[in-house]
C-alpha cells in the first residue's frame, strides 16, 4: 500500500502543534488513573476485574511520564535549536524554564505544608529541602509521599541545564543515528553502573529521543510532499500499547521503557505532522485547553487527593478526577498563565 502524502505546508508562525498539546492531557490522564488504581486506592478492586490488557495498560500509566520527557526534547529543539547561545539568549531561556516550572511547583507545595508539618518522618528538615530543591529524582525512593510525581521534574530541571550544549553537539547528527543511540543509552549507562535510582541520567535518553524526533519532522515538513501524520502515530500507539499490554513480548536484556522509546518518537512526529481522525480531536479548542492545563493536572492531582481525604469529602473517583481537571483549569487560567508573564516580563 502507498502511502497518502500530503502537501506541504509552511509551520506555523509561532511554531504550536494543537495536537501535541491536546496528547499531554491524555498523557497526564493516564498517570492519574495510574495512581487511583495502585494498592490501597478505591479502583484497585475494580481495576483487578478488568481484562489483562485493559488493567495492565491502566497500570501503566506511570509510562507516560517517559513520554513527556520525549515530548519535553521535541518541542525545545523546535523552539530553541537553531541559533547561537549568546549570553542573553540563555538569559531569556533560563528565565522561560523556570517560569514555566516553578510557579505552579510551588502551589502544589503550598497545597501540602499542612501535611507535611504534620508529618512525623525522620530526617524531614532533609526532605523539605530536597522538595524545594526538586532533587527528589537523584535520592530514589524517598520515605514521604507528599508528592510523589514531582520527581520528574528534577528530570526536567537536569534536561534544561544540558539542553544547550547538547543541541549545539548534536545539531548535524543524522536523526536515524541519533534515535538508534538514544535507544541504546539508557542500557549502556546501567552496564557502566548508572544507577536505576538516578532518574535524570536514565531518562536522558527520552530526552534526546524527544531532540532525533524533532530533527526527523523538521526534515519531513522541509520535504515537498509529506506523509500524513497517522501513518506515524497510528502504529507507534498500537505496537505501544501491545507491549504494555504483553510486556512479556519483549525479548531478554530489553526493557520495558527503551523498547517504547522509538514508538514514542513515532507518536509525537505523527501527531506533529495532523491528518486523521485522532489528530483533529487532540486539536480541538477543548482539547489544546485541557492540554495547556495538563501540567497543573499532573502535579496538582497528588495534593488534591491528600485534602480530599482529609475533608473526608464523599467523591467517586470519577468525580475526583473531573474536580484535578477543574482545579487546575482554573490555576492554568489565573495562576500559571499570569505568573509564566510577569516572570519573563520582570527578569
Amino acid at each position: 500500500m502507498a502511502w497518502r502524502f500530503a502537501r506541504f505546508e509552511k509551520r506555523p508562525v509561532d511554531g504550536h502543534l494543537p495536537a501535541l498539546t491536546g496528547l499531554r492531557f491524555l498523557l497526564a490522564l493516564w498517570v492519574m488513573l495510574h495512581h487511583l488504581t495502585g494498592p490501597g486506592m478505591r479502583l484497585d478492586a475494580v481495576a483487578r476485574t478488568w481484562p489483562h490488557p485493559v488493567y495492565a495498560f491502566i497500570r501503566g500509566g506511570y509510562l507516560a511520564v517517559a513520554t513527556f520527557f520525549v515530548l519535553s526534547g521535541f518541542v525545545l529543539a523546535r523552539s530553541y535549536g537553531s541559533g547561537g547561545w549568546h549570553g542573553d539568549r540563555l538569559r531569556r531561556y533560563a528565565v522561560a524554564r523556570f517560569a514555566r516550572i516553578y510557579p505552579v511547583y510551588a502551589l502544589s507545595l503550598a497545597l501540602v505544608a499542612p501535611f507535611v508539618l504534620a508529618d512525623r518522618a525522620s530526617g524531614k528538615p532533609g526532605l523539605i529541602a530536597n522538595y524545594g530543591l526538586l532533587l527528589q529524582g537523584w535520592t530514589g525512593h524517598l520515605p514521604v509521599g507528599w508528592n510523589t510525581p514531582a520527581w520528574s521534574l528534577s528530570c526536567e530541571i537536569f534536561f534544561y541545564i544540558c539542553f544547550p550544549l547538547t543541541v549545539v553537539a548534536l545539531r548535524r547528527v543524522n536523526p536515524g543515528v541519533l534515535a538508534v543511540a538514544a535507544c541504546l543509552l539508557t542500557r549502556v549507562l546501567f552496564a557502566v553502573g548508572v544507577h536505576d535510582e538516578w532518574k535524570p541520567l536514565v531518562h536522558f535518553a527520552d530526552f534526546t529521543m524527544g531532540i532525533a524526533a524533532a530533527s526527523l519532522y523538521d526534515r519531513l515538513l522541509q520535504a515537498r510532499r509529506r506523509p500524513a501524520g497517522y501513518w506515524f502515530y497510528l502504529p507507534g500507539a498500537a505496537l505501544g500499547a501491545a507491549l504494555i499490554a504483553w510486556p512479556e513480548l519483549l525479548p531478554g536484556g530489553v526493557d520495558l521503557n527503551s523498547a517504547l522509546r522509538p514508538l514514542n518518537a513515532m507518536l509525537l512526529v505523527g501527531f506533529a505532522l495532523g491528518s486523521g481522525v485522532a489528530a483533529r480531536a487532540l486539536s480541538s479548542r477543548l482539547a489544546v485547553f485541557l492540554g495547556k492545563s495538563s501540567y497543573a493536572m499532573y502535579i496538582l492531582h497528588v495534593p488534591v487527593l491528600w485534602w480530599v481525604r482529609r475533608w473526608a469529602l464523599d467523591f467517586s473517583d470519577a468525580g475526583y478526577v473531573a474536580l484535578v481537571i477543574l482545579i487546575s483549569s482554573v490555576v492554568y487560567r489565573y495562576v500559571e498563565e499570569p505568573a509564566n508573564r510577569y516572570i519573563r516580563a520582570w527578569v
